[in-house]
């Protein structure tokens, strides 16, 4: 079996079971995840191998060292010598704020890289970036991604054709892009409980309480839902720091109509989608330019046979098919949002074959397994294009220096 080295500064953050299950997914390639650290709360890796720079018992200071170290060139020589050791074949980062921060380890190693664009890494405007609103460190962080897409050995997945675009805009070169999407179990994610159809009128949400989810715009919806539809209530799953403000809006403009349930674990998000009629998912773009990619949790809905309500830029064209499996409504508009969910929450028949469609869409063209496969297809394609020397990567890498 190939071998394959994966990584992520932080193993794992519990909103990245994406990067968990896509790992255990693999067939062919055999993935050794590496990061800075393990995180506290971080997802179970069970079934997977991993290691961190450094063990994590160390103190944070010395964590954040190793990070620094990392981004001058200059990492750990035992480290570096393990993955040399492992036989690796290919490097896959996820995100590229982790691949600039990784570059030295990947250019020591000599390795073909693929670098996963996941949306906010390319999504947020390059001038936000350097005028230093993610930290004096990152603040050449869109030069040096263009300068790493310059490399020979590294190419660019993103996961959505809209991602593909604006990476395009970033100046990213577009034969070293191409999509890929992740995709969801849809043995695991099936229609369960009530037929949807069947269901009380029970909204859906998850994700974490930032701007560019548009919780904000869901609860005012469903306030003028309510008035048609009194006993329409919402589940909200995740958090974050506009969650004190959402939820005074909420008891403000719909008393006892949203339940706001905190981080739940992907069991718990499993169960409320067998109790929704709906999911929504009414993205925004923030004023930093972050929006949306291709939530996977809009695929998970789908898989599930709930029908899907949303504006997310890639969920919106790429994961529904409007009038048929979903509806998509312009960012920000409450009373498109709260008509598509009257109509839902109204006509049975409607749901009901929004959800069959929404089913067969994800098993037809989302799947996991198959997504993971045609993953695996590129993978061997990078390691066998790379066994080429590749050309100026000395120049390349001076100047990254």
């Amino acid at each position: 079996m190939k071998r394959l080295l994966v990584f992520r500064s932080g193993l794992l953050p519990p909103s990245e079971t994406f990067i968990r299950e896509q790992a255990l997914a693999l067939r062919q390639w055999r993935p050794l995840l590496l990061g800075l650290e393990r995180l506290d709360d971080g997802l179970p890796l069970d079934g997977l191998e991993w290691r961190c720079v450094d063990p994590p018992q160390l103190k944070s200071w010395k964590r954040r060292l190793a990070s620094r170290l990392l981004r001058l060139g200059a990492p750990q020589r035992r480290f570096l010598n393990e993955l040399r050791a492992s036989g690796a074949r290919l490097l896959h980062v996820h995100f590229g704020v982790d691949a600039v921060k990784f570059w030295p380890v990947a250019r020591a190693l000599r390795l073909p890289v693929l670098v996963t664009l996941h949306g906010y890494d390319i999504q947020i405007h390059p001038q936000w970036w350097e005028d230093g609103h993610g930290g004096d460190a990152m603040r050449d962080y869109p030069a040096r991604l263009r300068a790493m897409a310059r490399s020979d050995r590294v190419r660019f997945l993103a996961v959505s054709e809209a991602i593909r675009e604006r990476a395009l805009e970033w100046g990213l070169p577009a034969h070293k892009l191409q999509v890929s999407y992740i995709g969801v179990d849809t043995r695991r994610f099936a229609p369960g409980g009530q037929p949807v159809a069947q269901r009380p009128p029970r909204l859906l949400f998850v994700g974490r309480l930032v701007e560019k989810k548009g919780c904000e715009v869901l609860i005012r919806a469903l306030a003028q839902l309510r008035a048609r539809v009194p006993q329409a209530e919402l589940a909200v799953i995740g958090d974050g720091p506009l969650r004190p403000a959402l939820e005074q809006l909420a008891a403000a403009l719909c008393p006892g109509g949203v339940h706001f349930l905190g981080r739940q674990p992907p069991q718990r998000v499993r169960a409320e989608l067998d109790l929704a009629r709906v999911f929504c998912l009414p993205s925004l773009r923030a004023a930093s330019g972050d929006a949306e990619g291709l939530g996977i949790v809009i695929l998970e809905a789908q898989a599930c046979g709930v029908p899907v309500l949303t504006s997310a830029c890639g969920g919106a064209r790429e994961a529904i098919e409007h009038g048929v499996s979903g509806l998509r409504h312009a960012e920000g508009d409450v009373q498109g949002l709260a008509e598509g969910l009257l109509r839902l929450l109204q006509d049975d028949a409607l749901a009901d074959a929004f959800s069959r469609a929404a089913r067969q869409r994800m098993v037809e063209r989302f799947d996991l397994a198959d997504c993971s496969r045609r993953l695996e297809r590129i993978y061997d394609e990078v390691a066998e294009a790379s066994s080429r020397p590749p050309r100026g990567l000395g120049r390349l890498e001076a100047g990254l220096r």
